[in-house]
């Protein structure tokens, strides 16, 4: 009886032994995917800032008119190329 008592004593501890070990392991991966999403949150705030600051820069009136002159080609029109229509 104390055979089988002291077997069955060893086999627990050597199975809770291995969980512990196996549950560090999985910590440790689970606390580094967490930097990892963490560090990738932060460079996601990072460029969802430039964003932000890029699409305030594009949103500016004089901006607008710099692009249209110097890309497109765009000019406003002459005085007496414009026909006002009343009805």
């Amino acid at each position: 009886m104390s055979r089988v008592l002291l077997a069955v004593l060893l086999l627990g501890t050597v199975a809770t032994a291995i969980a512990v070990v196996y549950e560090r392991y999985r910590h440790r991966q689970l606390f580094v995917e967490l930097t990892r999403a963490e560090r990738e949150r932060d460079e996601l705030n990072i460029e969802f800032g430039r964003l932000q600051l890029e699409q305030a820069t594009w949103a500016q009136a004089n901006r607008i008119d710099q692009v249209a002159r110097e890309r497109l080609g765009m000019k406003f029109p002459e005085a007496e190329d414009i026909v006002v229509v009343r009805p």
